[in-house]
């Protein structure tokens, strides 16, 4: 998804287009819908199969050549091909917000179709009313990427760790330490303990920890490349240094989801953006108890979470509205307002530098030309 802020509204006087259109992106084909606004002729149709050489060719077909060509579609998976070969066809790319997108379709009174959806993207577009989103560079995108990538290895290096206690429980062989998995002593302890196993147990225990030496392999890899993209990101050095608790891999993710001139008009707007803000559902006097809205990118509520939780250690600068916080409710909830809080100093940080926040540099942090 193409996580971002909405962007100010064009007016077509400010940018004239002869050529108005919208995308719908499936994984077996794209539909199309686009208006010559001089001539009014509406063209309609399907690209198949949906991938870069089929696009390529279609646009270099209808429109090569030309400046004056415009196109929607909706930040949903397979948007960021799509855009780029738009770009390389020197047509503007417009990303929409699929949710606000799909709200501003109101309520349904026909039957959802391909069809429905791509000209509701050229009206919007139209109308200077469609919900836009960030569309950042090709090197933060990569940045993400691998952020995501690392984050799924991590839940799954987790669920077999996981697996491998609930086998030892189930079969009655005694509960492990914590980081049993992370010493020789604690291997071996699990040895023993998968000793008195049945041997369906035994052969799942060796499964286990065969995947998670492979996962273990592959996440020094990506950790590996994450440290080093975060060193040449101007951005991501800088908040590293100026946020206590925010490591290399934290500080990327806030920079590949928060950096970027006039993103956030407020820090606030940062936080729900995040997912960490608290939604309440009210009516009638009746309230629910508050949640997290868990909307935007997992990858980087994960992050800021780890992050706050480094303020329970004692030397922490703000460790004392931790302990507060702990005490008159948990270890969670206190988390969850000191990584609200980091969101909120990232999102001034990140304001002040700008876009350079997004310039590469050498690992001595001097900008490239």
């Amino acid at each position: 998804m193409a996580y971002g802020t909405f962007a100010r509204p064009w007016e077509l006087e400010e940018v004239p287009m002869t050529i108005v259109g919208g995308l719908d992106i499936h994984r077996k084909q794209i539909t199309f819908d686009y208006v010559d606004t001089v001539t009014g002729r509406v063209q309609r149709g399907r690209i198949a199969p949906a991938d870069r050489e089929h696009l390529a060719g279609w646009l270099a077909q209808r429109f090569g050549g030309r400046t004056d060509v415009d196109f929607a579609l909706e930040g949903c998976t397979g948007w960021r091909y799509v855009a780029e070969e738009l770009a390389a066809a020197g047509v503007v790319a417009h990303v929409g917000e699929p949710a606000d997108t799909a709200a501003l379709r109101g309520g349904r009174r026909h039957a959802k179709t391909d069809k429905a959806d791509s000209r509701h993207l050229r009206e919007l577009l139209a109308d200077g009313r469609l919900p836009e989103c960030w569309i950042p560079p090709a090197h933060v995108l990569e940045c993400r990427a691998l952020l995501e990538l690392y984050r799924d290895l991590r839940v799954a290096h987790t669920a077999w760790v996981q697996r491998i206690h609930a086998v030892l429980f189930h079969q009655g062989a005694g509960a492990l330490t914590e980081s049993v998995m992370r010493s020789e002593a604690g291997l071996a302890e699990l040895a023993e303990r998968a000793a008195g196993l049945s041997p369906a147990g035994k052969t799942q225990v060796v499964t286990a920890l065969e995947m998670l030496a492979v996962l273990d392999e592959q996440l020094t890899g990506v950790h590996r490349q994450l440290l080093d993209a975060a060193r040449q990101l101007t951005g991501a050095r800088v908040l590293t240094g100026r946020l206590y608790g925010v490591g290399p891999i934290t500080a990327l993710a806030l920079c590949c989801w928060l950096a970027g001139a006039g993103r956030f008009s407020s820090a606030r707007k940062a936080v729900r953006f995040t997912g960490l803000d608290v939604t309440v559902h009210s009516s009638d006097g009746k309230r629910s108890p508050g949640r997290l809205s868990r909307q935007g990118p997992a990858v980087l509520r994960w992050c800021v979470y780890e992050a706050g939780k480094t303020h329970a250690r004692g030397r922490a600068p703000d460790h004392a509205y931790y302990a507060q916080v702990k005490d008159r409710i948990d270890g969670k909830r206190a988390a969850l307002s000191e990584g609200r809080k980091i969101v909120r100093q990232a999102c001034h940080v990140l304001s002040e530098l700008g876009d350079d926040a997004l310039a590469r540099c050498d690992r001595r942090g001097v900008p490239r030309g």
